[in-house]
């Protein structure tokens, strides 16, 4: 009796965690796939009759049902093409030769560069095969066009299953792989601040450098999140803004990348200089509380900025944006007590004033890249660039109306300091 209501428990666990996943891309397409190939054997099989089982429109609705529409519209074109050019080419070649050893190889060769020509891309060798099954057969007229009708059914079924059940939109996972980037290069910079407060040694300095470096591999993972939500935003019914969403966040990562770049010189900076100090800590006293200070406010800056790429394709982003204004404020002025005692060190010690302007020159990069109104004002030019028709309204009229706000604020409080 008491293992009933366990096995009742891990049912409901197992259901739940299912239905969490129904928008995994690895769900979606198994659906997809399934019921797209299984709904296109039975509309060829009615509607052709005689021949062979109709299997060529079921692996067509396999190749061409995708994650997003956009990605199905466009594949089930190039597959169609590929089918289309193959029978053309072997229908020529029936006029003209049989089939023999040297016929099968032009006909391969011919097809392999008319799919090039025709760009049906991953499909070209699609081109090749379907000349093929075409010229091998006694009835080449009746298989040319049992094969093009095969091949339209099953991209139709494929098109019309996207196209009538809207496939989910994937902006939630790229806002949270920004936001996981962002707090990954935050954790690198609370961590050099902790350090140089502590005395940060040379092998400190290297491993801040190997960690920056590493970042390059998230921002690849991003990008490819980004791709998949833009295409699932494209013709889908159910997105709205799909504008204003790419270009938030392509934007948003965009910046984060450069910032990874300015990163590593600065560590890269900080690791040279760690080597001229030999067993000194990279900076002392009051120059590494001072740097302390200003790589803590650069983290809170980024962390600040990977919330307002979410915030902004999500909901209000007043309250990210005066986050982010306010650290940045606080980065500057860090930036610039730290190059007067900058200044001291160098009178002091002349043969580091480039590693010193190295490092100042890349604080002003980071925090020029984060800035609330250069962002503002690239993102309301490149709104207005693609406002749909002259006169109208734009669709993404929300942002450009946080942009202008924001712009104002940072005015507002320039004019106060």
């Amino acid at each position: 009796m008491g293992t009933v209501p366990g096995v009742a428990q891990y049912a409901a666990d197992r259901a739940r965690r299912g239905w969490e996943r129904r928008d995994d891309p690895i769900v979606v397409q198994t659906v997809r796939c399934t019921v797209g190939a299984t709904l296109a054997y039975a509309a060829a099989d009615w509607l052709i009759s005689g021949g062979p089982p109709p299997l060529l429109a079921p692996l067509t609705a396999l190749l061409v049902v995708q994650v997003s529409l956009y990605a199905t519209l466009t594949t089930g074109f190039r597959r169609v093409n590929s089918v289309v050019a193959g029978v053309l080419v072997a229908s020529a070649f029936s006029a003209v030769v049989g089939l023999s050893w040297w016929s099968l190889g032009l006909l391969i060769f011919s097809s392999l560069v008319i799919g090039h020509i025709v760009r049906v891309d991953e499909f070209v060798p699609e081109v090749a095969i379907s000349a093929m099954l075409v010229l091998g057969v006694s009835h080449v007229a009746a298989m040319a066009w049992s094969r093009v009708a095969e091949t339209l059914i099953g991209a139709a079924a494929g098109i019309l299953l996207n196209a009538l059940v809207a496939p989910p939109v994937y902006v939630e996972p790229a806002g949270q792989a920004i936001a996981d980037l962002a707090r990954r290069m935050r954790a690198l910079l609370m961590r050099m601040s902790r350090e140089l407060e502590l005395g940060a040694s040379r092998d400190d300095a290297v491993r801040w450098l190997h960690e920056a470096r590493h970042l390059d591999n998230q921002i690849a993972g991003v990008d490819a999140e980004l791709n998949r939500a833009d295409e699932s935003m494209r013709f889908n019914p159910r997105v709205r803004e799909g504008l204003l969403t790419r270009l938030v966040l392509r934007s948003g990562l965009d910046t984060l990348e450069i910032c990874a770049v300015v990163l590593r010189t600065l560590s890269r900076s900080l690791a040279d200089l760690s080597h001229q100090r030999r067993s000194d800590p990279v900076y002392e006293g009051e120059v590494a509380g001072a740097l302390s200070e200003l790589f803590t406010h650069i983290a809170d800056a980024v962390d600040s900025f990977g919330r307002l790429i979410t915030a902004q394709v999500s909901s209000n982003a007043e309250v990210a944006e005066e986050q982010l204004a306010q650290a940045l404020a606080d980065g500057r002025a860090d930036r610039q007590r730290i190059a007067d005692l900058l200044r001291l060190e160098t009178e002091r010690q002349p043969d580091r004033w480039e590693l010193h302007g190295a490092l100042l020159a890349n604080v002003d990069r980071l925090l020029n890249e984060l800035d609330v109104e250069r962002r503002s004002q690239w993102l309301a030019e490149e709104l207005d660039r693609h406002r749909q028709e002259p006169g109208r309204p734009s669709p993404v009229y929300r942002l450009r109306r946080a942009a202008r706000r924001a712009r104002r604020r940072v005015r507002r409080r320039r004019s106060d300091d």
